[in-house]
């Protein structure tokens, strides 16, 4: 087949399918939806992480981490495994439901035996050398409501799942400086209300990376993600994020979510 045709067929593959706005839930709905969808009241998982630079050099991180809701609010642990270089490394979230609070993040870093607040304006930051921003971790499987305005540009498909076309831009430079981002569409599943792609650009417009989330199954009831595959299009760097064990019925103790458990590691 000739490489022009060829070309044009594969565009077509990826392009939005369209219909009317009228057909399509609006953006606000969207993400609502994403956001109400459920996550149990805690849970607890391993998470590997396998950083490839564009040489082809691959640094694992095995960690074990911790999720729970108290009310509207959500509190998320980290804490590294392996390899011996990063053991004990550790971060915590405290993200408030209150828009006019600012969340709450600390990193432990045993070579420095300090915890470090880290500040709303280093949000858009990397976290830990992967191709995901502390801001992004925080996020989890949520869709920021604060942020950005949003709205509806179509329908996709992602991996044969067909998928809402949710289009986000930062309310403002500010916020857009923070967070690293000029725009993002996202993919979401209308079945399960989950994000199957995201594709983010950089405040000058250019493309910035792609993030793809995979391998969604259901564990002891509810939709999970086990597979974070993410590609930075301007260093070719790439991050996969692999969970395992993840459990939602035995609870998780209070005690991990504070800045003395931090420092005492797992």
């Amino acid at each position: 087949m000739h490489t022009r045709i060829r070309f044009i067929l594969a565009w077509a593959l990826l392009a939005p399918i369209l219909a009317t706005a009228d057909e399509l839930p609006d953006g606000d709905e969207i993400a609502s939806r994403v956001n109400a969808r459920d996550e149990g009241l805690a849970v607890a998982r391993n998470l590997t992480m396998q950083m490839t630079d564009r040489r082809g050099k691959t640094r694992t991180r095995k960690t074990r981490g911790f999720r729970k809701y108290y009310g509207d609010e959500k509190r998320t642990v980290i804490f590294y495994l392996e390899p011996s270089n990063v053991k004990g490394t550790a971060f915590l979230t405290w993200d408030y439901p209150d828009i006019d609070k600012d969340d709450d993040q600390w990193l432990y870093l045993p070579a420095m035996r300090k915890v470090r607040r880290i500040s709303a304006s280093d949000r858009g930051d990397y976290f830990l050398g992967t191709d995901l921003t502390y801001e992004d971790i925080k996020l989890e499987t949520r869709i920021s409501i604060n942020d950005y305005k949003r709205r509806t540009i179509g329908e996709s498909k992602v991996d044969g799942h067909h998928c809402y076309l949710l289009e986000s831009i930062p309310v403002d430079d500010e916020t857009a400086r923070e967070l690293g981002y000029g725009k993002v569409v996202q993919c979401v599943d209308g079945e399960i209300w989950m994000v199957r792609r995201a594709r983010f650009w950089d405040t000058k417009g250019k493309p910035l990376k792609t993030v793809y989330f995979r391998d969604i199954r259901q564990v002891q009831g509810i939709w999970t993600q086990h597979r974070i595959e993410v590609e930075n299009h301007k260093t070719g760097h790439r991050t996969l994020f692999l969970f395992s064990d993840v459990d939602y019925r035995h609870g998780v103790s209070d005690e991990l979510f504070t800045r003395n458990a931090l420092r005492r590691g797992l």
